[in-house]
């Protein structure tokens, strides 16, 4: 495999929209919550098993973040892991917190040599890109025959929301899905582009998230911004946010306050290499 080469991000940096939001910091606040969620912590530790990293093995991840993910699996597998995101807030973050590697990129055009890495993943990332089928060609590329390539993200043709007005519910849900990311609904698919492009050992799991309490209500999902998101790009009409917010509070009050939304992984090896041990 070639070298790595380590680019560290600087005040030229192609912004993402983490960048040019009134105070980037914020959204590295809502990635430290979501991370301490038992949920979270659950099922990255899957993606990182399904990776099947080996000690001196390494390992790339795209849309690093904060870094955590990251730092974790090089501490667990004792390998090197470089980690890549186009936001320069993320990287210095990632930096700051002693990630090693860090490079500034797009996801749809890596800046490494085919076969470079013993596996690659991506979490929680091709439901935001402009096209996630380059970046799974990107990923497989990148990453040596008999390598690991994973792939997470929830899937919000799966959500379901107990509020007394079950009509509200699915208008905004539908809102969630079909708006507020650009592939919402492509995580099921997952799979599907993975053996379309020679992906074999192909596994999928789903974990079902479920929230009930008040708190992770706002801080983990922010679901209450939800009606006035939509209302704000002209989806849905003003009266709907009153009652979405009396709606939530009211099921909350009454204990009966439940949303729920399905993750898939999907993992498969690049043909080529010797077959390893699931874990």
């Amino acid at each position: 495999m070639p070298p790595l080469r380590t680019t560290v991000p600087g005040p030229k940096v192609q912004y993402t929209d983490v960048d040019t939001q009134p105070d980037p910091l914020y959204w590295v606040g809502v990635l430290d919550r979501l991370t301490a969620e038992p949920f979270y912590v659950a099922y990255k530790r899957r993606v990182r098993q399904l990776l099947r990293a080996r000690p001196a093995g390494r390992y790339l991840e795209v849309g690093c973040g904060t870094g955590a993910d990251a730092a974790r699996l090089a501490a667990e597998a004792s390998a090197t892991v470089v980690a890549v995101d186009r936001s320069f807030t993320m990287l210095t973050t990632a930096c700051d917190r002693g990630v090693s590697y860090l490079v500034a990129a797009d996801a749809h055009r890596l800046a490494f040599g085919a076969g470079t890495f013993d596996g690659s993943w991506t979490d929680r990332v091709l439901q935001h890109l402009a096209n996630p089928e380059q970046a799974v060609d990107e990923l497989i590329r990148v990453t040596a025959p008999g390598g690991r390539v994973v792939l997470a993200d929830p899937d919000y043709d799966t959500q379901v929301l107990n509020i007394g007005d079950q009509r509200l519910a699915r208008r905004v849900l539908r809102y969630r899905a079909d708006h507020m990311l650009q592939h919402g609904t492509l995580a099921h698919r997952h799979a599907e582009l993975l053996a379309a492009r020679g992906g074999i050992d192909i596994q999928v799991e789903a974990q079902t998230l479920v929230v009930r309490d008040a708190q992770s209500v706002d801080n983990v999902m922010g679901l209450r911004t939800w009606a006035q998101l939509a209302h704000d790009r002209g989806v849905l009409p003003d009266t709907v946010v009153e009652a979405w917010t009396s709606q939530v509070d009211r099921a909350i009050a009454d204990g009966r306050f439940l949303y729920a939304v399905t993750f898939f992984i999907t993992a498969a090896t690049i043909p080529g290499g010797p077959s390893r041990t699931t874990h």
